[in-house]
C-alpha cells in the first residue's frame, strides 16, 4: 500500500492513500486488518480525502506498524460495515456539510443573484410555508406552523422579501438540527437495542447441537434457546417451553409463556426454560425497521420535559397571535404588529429542549453509557433513592472461587468438574467463576449431563450419569430440594459461610461438595455511595440473595443504609413497589437474570457492562464501562441537562420579550426583530450542542 505520512507525532499517525484511495466500506474493512496489530488502539478512515488516521500505544511500535501498513496489498482490501461510532462520526460529517453548504448557498443567492429572481424566488418557496399555515387554519389548530406562515406572509405583504428569505432560511436550518437530532436520538437507540449475537445453537435432525454463525441461518432451520439468552430470529417453538420477556417489542414487562405452535421474535428474551424454533425470518432489517418504527411512535421514549416543552411551544401561539393583533389595534401601526408577529418563543423552545435531551445522550454514549430515552436520563436526575444487587454490581464483577471442598463420595476435582460442566450454560458471574477455575486447572469436562433447567435465583437441576444433581443456593438445596446435611457437614459449612457466599452441589438429594466464592467489594464502590449521597440521593438499598453474613459485611464496609438479603426476584420487585409507594422515585441498579423484575419495574433501571442477556434487555439504562463512576457522572450529566433545559426557558423568555417590547416602543422594525429572533433562536439551538460536563468532571468522575 502507497501512502504519504501526514501527521506523525507522539502514538498518533496519521497517513493518506489520496482522493481515490478507497471508498467508505473499503475504508471500514482497512480499520479492520489495521486493528488487529496488538499495538493499534484505534483506527479512524476517510474516504473523501484518503487519509487513515492511527493510534497505537507506544512509539517503539511505529516502525513495526508502518511495515504492516506497507504490506497491505489491494488484494488484502475488503468492504465491510462500520461499527456504531463510524455511524455517528458519518452522520455528524454528514450534518455539518449541509448546514455547511447552506450559508454557502445563502451567501451566493445574496452576492450574486439579481435582486428581482431573489424576489421570485423567495416567492415560491414561501409556497409550502402558507400552505401549512392554511392547513392548520382551516383546522384550528393554532400551532407553529400558523405562526411561521403569518410571520412570512407579513413580511411579503409589507413587501420585506429579505426579512421573509431570512425567516425561511433560518427556518430550514431548525429543520435540518431537528432532523439531525431525531437520527442521532434512532442511532443511539438502535445501538442500545442491537442484539450483538455471532453464533447460534442449531439443531439437526439426529437431535445434535452444532455451534453455527447466525449470518449462515437460513428459513427453516431450528435453533435452540435457553434461560437468559436473547432470541435471534423470527420463527415459532416447535419445541419445549419457557418464559418470554417480550418488552424490547411490546414494552410489556412481564413475561408470557411460550409453548409449542407459539410466535417468538428477534430481540425479546428467555428469562425461563429453554424452546426450539423454526426459523421465519433472521432478517436483521425488518427488526430494525420494527424498532425504528417503535421509537418513532412512541411518545414515552421522550423525556417529560421534552413533552412539556412541545405542549408549552403550542400552547404560547395563540397568546402571540392575540399579542400581534392587540398590538394592531391599540397602536395601528402595521410595522409594529409585524414585529410582535416575528418573535416566536415556541420556536425556540421546541428546538432547544430536544438539543439538550440529544446532547446528554450523546455525551452519555461517550463515558460508554447507552440510554435507550430521553425520558429514562429525566427519571435518573429527579430519583433520590438508589438499589443495588449485590453480586456483580457492587462487589467484583468477576467473582472467584476460593475454596472447593468435597463433602461426600466425589473427590475435589471431580466436584469442581461437574459443576463447571452445569454452570457453563450460564452467564451469571458466579457461575463464570466456576467454570473459570476448572479452566485455570485443566479439568476438562464433557457434556455427561441431561437437559439442564434453570430456575431462577435458586439454582440448576439435572441429571449427571441417571443421578438427579442440583446445584444452587441453600435455600434452593435444603428447603426446595430437601437435601439433608450430616452434623460434619453442617459444622464445615458454617466455619465458611461467614466469610464466602456459599454455592451447595447435591446429588441424590446428598451433599457433595461446597463453592466458597470470593466477591470482592469493588474498589471505587465506597467513594461512589459517597458521591452519590452529595448529588441529592437519600437512600441507598443493597437487595441479595446471599447470605445474612455476606450481606451485612458488605453494607458495613459501605455504609449502606437499608439491605436484605435471602431474598427471591419477586421480593426484589416487591421491595421497589414499597419504595415508590412511599413517595421515592427509584433507581434499580442489576446485572443478573434475577434482577430483571426487579429492573423492569424501577422508575430507571441500570444494568452493568457484563450483565446477562435479560438485564441489559429490560435496562431502560446501559453500562459499557465496568466502572461504578460512571453512575456519577450520568447523574451530574442529567442533572446539568435539566439545568440547561430551565436555563434555556429563562433565556429565551428574557430575549424574546425584550424584542416583543423593542418592536411595540418602534425601537427596532420587524425586519431587525425577525432577524435578531432567528439569530438568538440559533444562537440558543448551538449553545444547547454544548457539552454538558465541564472537563474537570469529565476527568474527574470518568
Amino acid at each position: 500500500m502507497k501512502f504519504k505520512i501526514a501527521y506523525d507525532k507522539e502514538t498518533r499517525l496519521r497517513i493518506r492513500l489520496g482522493r481515490s484511495g478507497f471508498n467508505q466500506k473499503e475504508g471500514y474493512g482497512i480499520a479492520e486488518l489495521i486493528l488487529k496489530k496488538r499495538c493499534v488502539n484505534n483506527v479512524v478512515t476517510s474516504h473523501t480525502n484518503g487519509s487513515i488516521l492511527i493510534e497505537y500505544d507506544n512509539r517503539s511500535n511505529r516502525e513495526n506498524l508502518l511495515r504492516f501498513i506497507e504490506g497491505i496489498g489491494y488484494q488484502d482490501i475488503y468492504e465491510a460495515e462500520g461499527n456504531e461510532e463510524d455511524s455517528l462520526r458519518a452522520l455528524d460529517n454528514e450534518f455539518y456539510f449541509k448546514i455547511a453548504s447552506k450559508l454557502f448557498k445563502r451567501l451566493l443567492f445574496k452576492i450574486f443573484v439579481p435582486y428581482p429572481v431573489r424576489i421570485g424566488i423567495t416567492l415560491f418557496e414561501s409556497i409550502p410555508y402558507i400552505k401549512a399555515g392554511l392547513n392548520s387554519l382551516l383546522s384550528f389548530n393554532a400551532n407553529v406552523e400558523l405562526l411561521d406562515s403569518l410571520a412570512i406572509a407579513g413580511s411579503l405583504i409589507d413587501r420585506s422579501f429579505d426579512s421573509a428569505s431570512s425567516i425561511m432560511f433560518l427556518l430550514s436550518i431548525s429543520d435540518l438540527l431537528e432532523d439531525y437530532t431525531m437520527k442521532r436520538t434512532k442511532n443511539t437507540l438502535e445501538s442500545s437495542l442491537a442484539l450483538n449475537i455471532d453464533d447460534v445453537w442449531i439443531v439437526t435432525d439426529k437431535g445434535e447441537e452444532i455451534n453455527t454463525p447466525l449470518s449462515k441461518v437460513i428459513k427453516g432451520d431450528k435453533i435452540k434457546v435457553r434461560t437468559g439468552e436473547i432470541i435471534p430470529v423470527d420463527g415459532n417453538v416447535c419445541d419445549g417451553d419457557g418464559m418470554v420477556n417480550e418488552a424490547s417489542m411490546t414494552g410489556e414487562p412481564l413475561a408470557i409463556h411460550k409453548s409449542k405452535g407459539k410466535t417468538v421474535h428477534a430481540g425479546t428474551v428467555i428469562e425461563e426454560g429453554s424452546i426450539t424454533i423454526e426459523v421465519e425470518s433472521v432478517n436483521e432489517e425488518t427488526r430494525i425497521n420494527k424498532i425504528v418504527k417503535l421509537i418513532e411512535d412512541s411518545e414515552d421514549l421522550k423525556a417529560n420535559v421534552q413533552s412539556k416543552a412541545e405542549k408549552l411551544a403550542d400552547s404560547i401561539v395563540p397568546i402571540s397571535i392575540l399579542t400581534t393583533f392587540l398590538t394592531l389595534i391599540i397602536t395601528r401601526d402595521y410595522q409594529k404588529a409585524l414585529s410582535v408577529l416575528t418573535v416566536d418563543f415556541s420556536c425556540a423552545i421546541k428546538l432547544a429542549t430536544p438539543l439538550v435531551v440529544i446532547s446528554a445522550m450523546r455525551e452519555a454514549s461517550n463515558h460508554k453509557v447507552l440510554i435507550k430515552g430521553g425520558k429514562f436520563l429525566e427519571a435518573y436526575a429527579e430519583a433520590d433513592t438508589i438499589v443495588f444487587d449485590k453480586t456483580g454490581t457492587l462487589t467484583n464483577a468477576s467473582p472467584k472461587v476460593a475454596k472447593v471442598i468435597p463433602l461426600g463420595e466425589n473427590c475435589r476435582a471431580d466436584i469442581l468438574r461437574m459443576g463447571a460442566c452445569i454452570e457453563e450454560h450460564y452467564a451469571h458471574s458466579v457461575a463464570r467463576a466456576i467454570v473459570k477455575k476448572a479452566e485455570e486447572e485443566n479439568l476438562n469436562h464433557e457434556e455427561e449431563h441431561a437437559e439442564v433447567k434453570y430456575i431462577v435465583a435458586h439454582g440448576i437441576v439435572t441429571h449427571y450419569g441417571n443421578k438427579k444433581t442440583i446445584i444452587g443456593s441453600k435455600h434452593f438445596v435444603v428447603d426446595d430440594e430437601k437435601v439433608k446435611f450430616t452434623k460434619e457437614q453442617e459444622e464445615i459449612v458454617k466455619i465458611h459461610e461467614d466469610d464466602y457466599s456459599i454455592i451447595y452441589l447435591a446429588i441424590d438429594r446428598k451433599l457433595e461438595g461446597i463453592f466458597c466464592i470470593e466477591d470482592p467489594v469493588r474498589k471505587e464502590a465506597k467513594s461512589v455511595l459517597e458521591k452519590l449521597r452529595t448529588l441529592g440521593i437519600k437512600n441507598i438499598v443493597m437487595l441479595t440473595g446471599d447470605s445474612e453474613n455476606a450481606a451485612k459485611h458488605v453494607a458495613s464496609e459501605l455504609g449502606i443504609d437499608k439491605y436484605e438479603s435471602q431474598i427471591l426476584p419477586n421480593d426484589k420487585s416487591k421491595i421497589i413497589d414499597k419504595i415508590k409507594s412511599e413517595g421515592s422515585k427509584v433507581i434499580m441498579v442489576g446485572d443478573g437474570i434475577n434482577d430483571s423484575p426487579a429492573l423492569s419495574n424501577a422508575d430507571v433501571s441500570v444494568s452493568m457492562k457484563n450483565s446477562s442477556d435479560i438485564a441489559r434487555e429490560v435496562a431502560d439504562i446501559s453500562l459499557m464501562s465496568d466502572d461504578l463512576n460512571e453512575l456519577i457522572t450520568l447523574r451530574i450529566l442529567s442533572q446539568n441537562m435539566l439545568n440547561k433545559i430551565n436555563s434555556n426557558y429563562r433565556l429565551i423568555v428574557g430575549i424574546n420579550s425584550t424584542l416583543i417590547a423593542f418592536g411595540i416602543l418602534g425601537i427596532i422594525n420587524h425586519t431587525t426583530s425577525s432577524l435578531l429572533h432567528n439569530s438568538s433562536t440559533m444562537g440558543i439551538g448551538l449553545l444547547s450542542t454544548r457539552p454538558l460536563l465541564d472537563e474537570k468532571e469529565s476527568i474527574e468522575e470518568s
